[in-house]
């Protein structure tokens, strides 16, 4: 017996927005901010915020565009968050069971399944709009599944490869023989729009990945993976059940002044030691992937790797497969869906298959926040 990835599924939302007019946001926030505290810059009390440019994203990341779930909230200089209206629990599918099921019924359809035929159900990203129910079980209720589990797990920017291996696991226990893997991300609503670090990084978006144990292997055979975590702050969002405690003991208010342009309850990231710190480590992890499994680099035919910055992607392929590597084997979705945060790779494996021939290999590989790395070497069948 074999397990497969048999069939992803893509869900893009309805639209996106490029750098140029969320460069004319930002820079409008800027100018508001700037002069509203004008007296307390000249006094030295606050810092006056800078411009940014449509060109600096690009070098800086490689992202042209991004897809959102709400775009006008964004856009509006005294918002700058999507508006997303609230839906009541058990009278309404939420937002994120509505993205997921889109992707996950594309993969179904991709398998030639149906809802029923599904054991088990993992929902794998970095932020989730509720505690519980699990989105997973709502997933679940709404895709005709009969009888099964599902849950919910984070491991931020890797859950996708963490995810496979989970479903993987349950396989092998003998808990499932078919799970659906869904990413299901709404990065705008936990990203601080008003940071010039990073108000340009994230978009979002739904993938769906379906897991099955095969007499007759068909898709890609998953072969092994490889996980690993080291606790990190460098990349963090503090947002979480215990806030209303935290600044009731702090006699603080509930909520900062939005116009912080920096906040621990969004996210938040050092880039440069993030960049230092993971492309060593995620390489290293990719080449004792393949090592144990008896695989040269120059074997790959693919890397789907986790999509967060354009300068990160190219300095892990070359470090793996040496620097003259075709830069075609790292294909990229950054231009325009930007960083997906756990979607990233699944969309790169949906999307870049079509040069893949029998018997070639491939690694799935997601890095974030934790740190948390995972690699999954496939082989297409």
């Amino acid at each position: 017996m074999s397990i497969c990835i048999t069939a992803t599924g893509l869900y893009t939302p309805p639209y996106s927005i490029s750098n140029e007019e969320l460069v004319a946001t930002f820079n409008q926030y800027v100018n508001n901010y700037n002069a509203k505290n004008a007296d307390a810059i000249a006094r030295g009390e606050k810092t006056a915020l800078v411009h940014s440019t449509a060109e600096f994203i690009e070098k800086a990341s490689g992202i042209k565009s991004r897809y959102v779930m709400e775009k006008d909230g964004i856009l509006n200089p005294d918002i700058m968050a999507p508006v997303i209206p609230y839906r009541k629990l058990g009278e309404e599918m939420s937002i994120m069971a509505e993205m997921g099921i889109d992707a996950l019924k594309q993969a179904l359809d991709n398998a030639g399944l149906q809802g029923k035929d599904l054991d088990g159900i993992i929902v794998a990203c970095s932020n989730f709009q509720r505690v519980y129910p699990a989105i997973a079980i709502e997933i679940q209720q709404y895709i005709g599944m009969q009888g099964g589990f599902g849950f919910d797990m984070n491991v931020a920017c890797s859950a996708a490869t963490f995810g496979i291996a989970q479903a993987v696991g349950l396989i092998k226990a003998g808990t499932a023989k078919r799970v659906a893997m869904v990413n299901i991300e709404i990065t705008s609503a936990h990203l601080n729009w008003r940071n010039r670090d990073s108000h340009f990084i994230f978009g979002d978006v739904a993938t769906a990945t379906i897991i099955e144990e095969l007499a007759t292997p068909k898709g890609y055979e998953i072969l092994d993976s490889h996980l690993f975590t080291q606790f990190s702050t460098n990349i963090k969002n503090e947002y979480g059940f215990l806030d209303r405690s935290e600044f009731l003991a702090a006699g603080t208010p509930m909520y900062p002044d939005i116009d912080a342009p920096v906040t621990d309850k969004l996210f938040l990231q050092e880039g440069r030691k993030v960049f230092r710190e993971v492309c060593p480590a995620v390489s290293n992890l990719i080449l004792e992937l393949l090592h144990k499994n008896h695989v040269e680099p120059q074997q790959l035919k693919k890397m789907c790797l986790h999509q967060a910055n354009a300068n990160m992607i190219d300095l892990i392929l070359r470090t793996v497969l040496g620097k003259e590597a075709d830069k075609s084997i790292a294909p990229m979705v950054l231009a325009e869906y930007a960083n997906t945060s756990s979607a990233s790779p699944m969309i790169v494996f949906h999307k870049h298959q079509e040069n893949m021939q029998s018997g070639d290999l491939g690694v799935i590989c997601s890095f974030g926040a934790g740190y948390s790395i995972g690699g999954v070497l496939v082989k297409k069948v």
